[in-house]
C-alpha cells in the first residue's frame, strides 16, 4: 500500500511537472506572430560516444603498457595512436568539435552522448584523481559549448536555454572513482554531475537526477523524449550494487521509475528513445547487465514497444546491434515475480564478458562469433517457398490460394521439386514463420544500436541518425525555454569545496561498502531464498497499432551514417613508407590479445620517433558506410524486422556466400509490408535518399567471405581495422565452434561444398 500512494504521488507530480512544461514550451506551426521564432527540424540526430580526453597524451610515445602514450618515444601520432589502448589527446578531441560545428552545427537536431568523457586509469605513474575525472568532462562540456552554446540567453537564470538543441548525457564507467563503481545515490557523483550538466538536465527531472543519475528530455517537446538511463546500477562489473530483483536496490528503483516514465509518456502520446552508456549485451554465453536488469529492462521494451523508437548505447567501441527476443523473459518476469540477483545469477550459467569493466579486442571477437552463432537460431522462412513459384507470384496473407499462372507453374515444377507444397501448404507454412517472428512487423525482438567511440581503439567515430519527420516540417521548436528553474541549486546539491580532494579515502570508503555488501550476500545466502515482487508493465491494446520501431511511422528512424576519422592518413607518420597503404591501416594477427592493454599496428616502431617533426594531413570525418542504399546489409530502414533478417543473414552466412535464395523467401514474406517500405522510400527521397534501381535477379557471388554478411559486419565492427585474414580466420573457429568439429573435419566438408559446386 505504501508503494502504491508513493507511485501515485510521483505519478502526479510528474505529470503536473511536464504537462506545464510542455504546455509553455511547445512547439508551433509555421502560420502567425511566432513564426519567425524558433528552429526547423532537420530529421536527425548526432551519436557520440566514449571521447576518453587525455590531458597527459604525448605525441611520437609510446603505445607500450608502461608508458600508455604518456611518455618513452614511439608510433604515437598527433591526432591519436589508432588501434591501441592509448586515450584521445586533446587535439584529437578538439578537431572532431570542430568538424561537428562545421559540417553538422546546423544539421541536427539534438545529441545523444553516451558517456565515458575521462581518461582510463592505466598509468600507475599518473594515476586518475576524481578532480580530474571532472575537469575532463567539463572540458567535453565546453567543446560542446564551443558549437551549440549561445549567448542569447546569457544573462536570464535559466541554464537550460543556453544551447540552441537539446544534448543529453549520460553516465559511463569512466566518468567515476573508482571506475565501474557507483554506489547507490544520492551521493557526491550525482550531485556534481548535476551541476556539470546543468544545461541538459530540465528543472523537473534534476530531483531525480540528484537521487539516481537518470532523467528524460523533451527533445521534440510534445513529440519525442530520450530517456537517459544510468546503466552503471544495472553494470554487471559494479560490485556497489546487486541487481535489479530487491527494492532496496538502487537498479529496483530506476527500474520503477522507467516503468513510471514510459506510462507516462504514453498516456501524454510521446515516442521514446532510450539512452545509455553500458548495452544490455547478452549471448549464450556471456552478459554485461545484471540478468534481473535485463530481464525488467526486455519487459519494459516489450510491454511499451507502442512507444519505443529504439534505445541506444556506447561503451564497447566496436560497431554492432544487438537484439532482445522476448522468448526469453522468464515466466516469474512475466508474472511480476523475481528471485535475488545473487540466486539467479548462482543459477545462470553467463559470464560477465569484460576484462575489469571493458572490452578487449580477444573478448569483442569471442562476443561478435557469440551473437553469430546465436542469430543461426533465428526463424527462417520455411523452404516450401520455391525460388521458381516466388519469381512468378505474390502471396498475401489474405490469399485463398495460388494465382491462375502460379497454379500452371506449379503444374509444370511439380515433377522436379519433390515435396513441394501448394498454396495452402504455403499459406501454413507463412503463418507459421510470421507467427514464430511476432507477426509481420516482428513483435517478438526489439533492436539496441551500439555505436562505436570517439577514442581511437580503433577509428574515431560519429554516427548521424535520420528520423522519419512526416508531419513535422512546418513544426517550429520555440529559441527559449519557459521553464525555468530557480536561481540557486537545491542546497542538498552544494558540496564541500573538498568533496573530491582526498581519493584514497573515498575509494577506502567505497570498497568498505563493497565488502560489506559483499558479506551480506552470503549471509542471505544461507537463508531460504525469496521471490520480489515487482509492477509488470502494462501492455499496448490490441487496437494499438505497430510502435515506430516496427512500423514506419513520424520518428521512425529511417538510416544512418556513420563518419570516421582515418588517423593513419591523417597522422601520416607510416603511410610514406607503406607499399600498401590498406594492409597498414589494418591490425595484425598478434594484435587480437587476451589482455585490455595493446599497443596498436604501429608497435614495431617502439623507442624512435617516427618523423622529426609530425607533418600531420588535414582533420577530417570521412563517409565509412550509409545504411541507406548499403549494398551489403541491404537495410530499408532502422526497423526491427530489417535488423532480425539481416541478424539471420550473418548467422547462417556459409563462407561468404550470398543467399539470395533466403533472401527472396523473405522479400515475398514481407509483401504485406510493401505499402510501408513505400513511405519509407518517400521519406528518404525527400531528404534527398536513394534512387530506385532495377533488381537484379539470379545472380550469385562466389565462395568468397569478403562477399557475406558475416565477415562485412566484423569489418565494420572494428572501423575497417582489422586484417581481412583474421576475420576469416574468425569465422572458421565460429564454425568449429558452432559445430563441434576440428579443423581437420572442416577442411573435408570445405572441400565436399567445392566439388558439389564444380
Amino acid at each position: 500500500m505504501l508503494l502504491a500512494r508513493r507511485e501515485l504521488s510521483l505519478r502526479l507530480i510528474c505529470v503536473l511537472l511536464a504537462a506545464a512544461c510542455s504546455a509553455r514550451a511547445a512547439p508551433h506551426s509555421g502560420a502567425g506572430p511566432e513564426a519567425s521564432t524558433g528552429r526547423r527540424l532537420q530529421g536527425r540526430f548526432l551519436h557520440i560516444t566514449d571521447i576518453h580526453p587525455d590531458p597527459f597524451y604525448k605525441t611520437y610515445s609510446s603505445t607500450e603498457q608502461d608508458a600508455a602514450c604518456h611518455r618513452k618515444r614511439g608510433p604515437a601520432g598527433v591526432y591519436g595512436a589508432e588501434t591501441s589502448a592509448c586515450d584521445a589527446p586533446f587535439s584529437l578531441v578538439n578537431e572532431t568539435f570542430e568538424w561537428i560545428r562545421d559540417n553538422l552545427k546546423d544539421k541536427i537536431d539534438f545529441v545523444v552522448w553516451t558517456g565515458d568523457s575521462a581518461r582510463h586509469d592505466n598509468d600507475e605513474k599518473i594515476p586518475r584523481t576524481q578532480e580530474q575525472v571532472i575537469d575532463q568532462n567539463e572540458y567535453v562540456v565546453d567543446r560542446f559549448r564551443d558549437v551549440f552554446g549561445t549567448d542569447e540567453n546569457s544573462n536570464d537564470t535559466d541554464p537550460t536555454n543556453d544551447f540552441i538543441i537539446p544534448i543529453v548525457p549520460t553516465l559511463g564507467n569512466n566518468d567515476i572513482m573508482p571506475h565501474n563503481i557507483m554506489l547507490s545515490g544520492p551521493n557526491k557523483w550525482t550531485m556534481k554531475y548535476l551541476d556539470t550538466w546543468r544545461n541538459f538536465i530540465p528543472e523537473e527531472q534534476r530531483h531525480q537526477f540528484q537521487r539516481g543519475g537518470w532523467f528524460f528530455t523533451e527533445v521534440i517537446p510534445g513529440k519525442l523524449a530520450v530517456i537517459s538511463l544510468n546503466t552503471l546500477f544495472f553494470f554487471d562489473s559494479n560490485s556497489g550494487v546487486d541487481g535489479c530483483a530487491d527494492k532496496h536496490e538502487p537498479g529496483y528503483e530506476h527500474m520503477e521509475w522507467l516503468r513510471i516514465q514510459l506510462q507516462i509518456l504514453r498516456e501524454r502520446g510521446l515516442k521514446v528513445i532510450l539512452m545509455g552508456h553500458v548495452p544490455p549485451a547478452r549471448t549464450d554465453s556471456k552478459l554485461s547487465w545484471d540478468e534481473t536488469c535485463w530481464q525488467k529492462f526486455t519487459l519494459n521494451l516489450q510491454q511499451y514497444r507502442d512507444i519505443i523508437v529504439g534505445s541506444i548505447f556506447g561503451h564497447m567501441n566496436i560497431d554492432h546491434f544487438m537484439i532482445q527476443d522476448f522468448n526469453d523473459l522468464a515466466k516469474d518476469t512475466k508474472n511480476g515475480r523475481m528471485a535475488s540477483a545473487a540466486k539467479v545469477k548462482s543459477e545462470d550459467f553467463r559470464v560477465n564478458m569484460f576484462v575489469e569493466g571493458e572490452v578487449t579486442t580477444n573478448s569483442a571477437s569471442d562476443y561478435l562469433v557469440d551473437l553469430r552463432n546465436s542469430w543461426a537460431k533465428l526463424p527462417s522462412p520455411p523452404q516450401s517457398v520455391s525460388k521458381s513459384i516466388s519469381k512468378y507470384e505474390d502471396v498475401d496473407e489474405e490469399e485463398e490460394g495460388p494465382t491462375v499462372w502460379g497454379s500452371f507453374v506449379q503444374m509444370l515444377m511439380g515433377s522436379k521439386e519433390k515435396g513441394h507444397k501448394g498454396g495452402n501448404g504455403r499459406k501454413a507454412d507463412k503463418k507459421k514463420y510470421l507467427d514464430e517472428i511476432g507477426g509481420k512487423y516482428g513483435e517478438r525482438y526489439s533492436v539496441s544500436y551500439v555505436s562505436p567511440s570517439v577514442v581511437p581503439n580503433y577509428f574515431p567515430t560519429l554516427r548521424i541518425i535520420e528520423y522519419n519527420m512526416t508531419g513535422l516540417e512546418k513544426l517550429l521548436i520555440p529559441a527559449k525555454s519557459f521553464c525555468h528553474p530557480s536561481s540557486d541549486l537545491p542546497v542538498q546539491v552544494k558540496l564541500p569545496h573538498n568533496a573530491f580532494s582526498d581519493d584514497e579515502s573515498w575509494e577506502n570508503y567505497v570498497y568498505s561498502v563493497v565488502e560489506a555488501k559483499k558479506k551480506k550476500k552470503e549471509k542471505d545466502a544461507r537463508k531460504k531464498p525469496k521471490k520480489y515482487k515487482f509492477k509488470v508493465p502494462t501492455p499496448p491494446s490490441k487496437s494499438t497499432p505497430p510502435g515506430p520501431a516496427y512500423s514506419p511511422q513520424t520518428l521512425s528512424l529511417l538510416g544512418y551514417k556513420q563518419y570516421f576519422a582515418n588517423l593513419t592518413r591523417i597522422n601520416n607518420d607510416f603511410t610514406a613508407t607503406s607499399q600498401n597503404l590498406d594492409s597498414d591501416m589494418e591490425m595484425d594477427a598478434d594484435e587480437i590479445e587476451s589482455s585490455r592493454w595493446k599497443e596498436g599496428k604501429h608497435k614495431k616502431h617502439q623507442g624512435k620517433k617516427p618523423r622529426p617533426k609530425p607533418h600531420p594531413k588535414k582533420f577530417k570525418f570521412e563517409l565509412e558506410y550509409d545504411t541507406t542504399g548499403d549494398k551489403l546489409f541491404k537495410l530499408k530502414s532502422l526497423l526491427t524486422r530489417e535488423y532480425v533478417n539481416l541478424a539471420r543473414r550473418i548467422g547462417n552466412d556459409q563462407q561468404g556466400k550470398v543467399e539470395d535464395e533466403d533472401a527472396e523467401m523473405e522479400d515475398e514474406y514481407s509483401e504485406e509490408s510493401n505499402d510501408d517500405t513505400d513511405e519509407i522510400e518517400a521519406e528518404k527521397k525527400k531528404k534527398g535518399g536513394t534512387k530506385h534501381k532495377k533488381k537484379k535477379h539470379g545472380k550469385k557471388h562466389k565462395n568468397n567471405p569478403k562477399h557475406g554478411a558475416w565477415f562485412n559486419f566484423v569489418k565494420r565492427a572494428f572501423v575497417e581495422t582489422m586484417d581481412p585474414d583474421d576475420i576469416e580466420e574468425m569465422y572458421d573457429a565460429s564454425q568449429r565452434n558452432s559445430l563441434g568439429l576440428g579443423d581437420e573435419v572442416l577442411h573435408e566438408l570445405e572441400q565436399e561444398q567445392e566439388v558439389l559446386e564444380l
